[in-house]
């Protein structure tokens, strides 16, 4: 039997990164999400706009901001999880 090692696609990562720019970007989204649904609304408000396109921005905003306060909740007990072990 031959065994050949596996080659990755890509290179390995080096050294840590920093995921600061992720998380703003991150926040950045969530924002822009909140602010377009807002503007859809106001659009429909004003007779600019239609109830579907405000209804549909809504709903996008809303999973974002949904998905952003899960994320929160799973980090926090993380870290609360590493905050409660014993050393």
């Amino acid at each position: 039997m031959t065994v050949e090692p596996l080659v990755p696609d890509a290179p390995p990562a080096s050294g840590l990164r920093n995921d600061d720019g992720f998380f703003a970007q991150a926040l950045d989204a969530v924002g822009a999400a909140l602010s377009g649904a807002s503007r859809a609304e106001d659009a429909f408000a004003y007779g600019r706009g239609t109830l579907q396109d405000a209804i549909y921005e809504r709903a996008r905003a809303d999973v974002a901001l949904s998905v952003a306060t899960a994320t929160a909740q799973r980090l926090a007990q993380a870290v609360q999880s590493v905050l409660n072990m014993q050393v």
